[in-house]
């Protein structure tokens, strides 16, 4: 545990090198710190902080860096920061302008998430991992719209948006998730929809699909801003690290699945490959529980005060869009 002085210290390091991404002096950090201390005293402290393992010397000459160790212990200490209220309102006005499947919602969200914090984000889509379906629930929401909610075996849910060629009126909505139901009690190995129009049987076979996919345990998972990693990072292993990361769904999945009890940031071995990388995820709720997650990639001296709040709001925002659905 570091003392009063050492952690300002370690803090101003820490923001000065986020800013300019460069190795600090110790005037620069006596300058962000406002203590009331020499320069002679500042480089002692970031000589007893390298040798903590907190901060590392490119070279001789150099001013510091921080460590893996550093941003844990900053991030762990780190006090809450407000959102700017223009970025408020911009997360804001983009989930009161989206109306349209909760697939397309959700890419649209990694891609807000990207523009407003400039790095590689992923959501992660409701799953019921592998879960017997007990219930299914369709709620129509527009003629051709209809939402299909599921109910997994300990009372878990995901939903999806099903947009059909042929319009159906909720009497016809009632008999699709009537035949449903039935299936999903008898453990048929498909809805009988022998003399049903056939508007209730396009909508029966789509959601019955869906509903094998997801006792399957099958869970998207939505990237964007890959682009950005050349302006994130400052070296080419780290964004072929950064790359390879974002090509492959099952660590992502796993990265972001640790995420199950609030926000959590991931920083270097933490993210288990051993590059220059931080991830910032938070859970989305969806009737309740946790659904999925929302997250971002960046390296390690992102801004991590400011990427937190901005993956929270959208998290809050995006589970209030998504409602409540209805129980069994």
């Amino acid at each position: 545990m570091l003392d009063e002085r050492s952690s300002v210290v370690l803090g101003a390091l820490i923001e000065e090198y986020i800013g300019v991404g460069e190795p600090v002096s110790s005037r620069a950090v006596l300058d962000r710190s406002w203590l009331n201390v020499s320069s002679a005293t500042i480089r002692n402290d970031l000589a007893a902080l390298e040798r903590d393992g907190y901060a590392m010397q490119p070279h001789t000459s150099a001013g510091r860096v921080p460590t893996g160790r550093a941003y844990r212990y900053y991030v762990d200490h780190l006090a809450p920061v407000a959102l700017r209220s223009a970025t408020r309102v911009r997360i804001h006005k983009f989930f009161d302008s989206v109306h349209t499947e909760l697939s397309r919602l959700l890419k649209a969200t990694t891609g807000l998430l990207s523009e407003v914090t400039h790095y590689p984000a992923i959501v992660i889509g409701p799953g019921l991992d592998g879960e017997s379906i007990r219930g299914i629930h369709c709620v129509p929401v527009a003629p051709n719209t209809v939402m299909v909610v599921w109910v997994g075996g300990s009372g878990q849910v995901a939903q999806e948006m099903v947009s059909l060629q042929h319009p159906l009126d909720s009497t016809e909505v009632g008999q699709a998730e009537e035949l449903l139901l039935a299936a999903v009690e008898g453990r048929v190995q498909d809805p009988d929809v022998s003399g049903t129009p056939s508007q209730v049987a396009e909508l029966v076979r789509r959601v019955w699909e869906l509903t094998k996919e997801s006792e399957r345990g099958t869970r998207d998972v939505y990237v964007s801003g890959a682009a950005t990693a050349g302006d994130a990072w400052d070296d080419v292993r780290s964004v072929n690290s950064v790359l390879e990361v974002l090509e492959r769904e099952a660590m992502l999945l796993s990265i972001l699945a640790r995420a199950n009890a609030g926000t959590l940031i991931q920083i270097g071995e933490d993210v288990s490959v051993g590059a220059d990388l931080a991830v910032v995820s938070t859970p989305y709720a969806l009737g309740g529980d946790d659904a999925g997650a929302v997250g971002v990639i960046g390296p390690m001296r992102m801004d991590y005060g400011r990427t937190i709040s901005v993956v929270e709001e959208v998290s809050e925002v995006l589970a209030g869009l998504l409602g409540t659905p209805p129980t069994t």
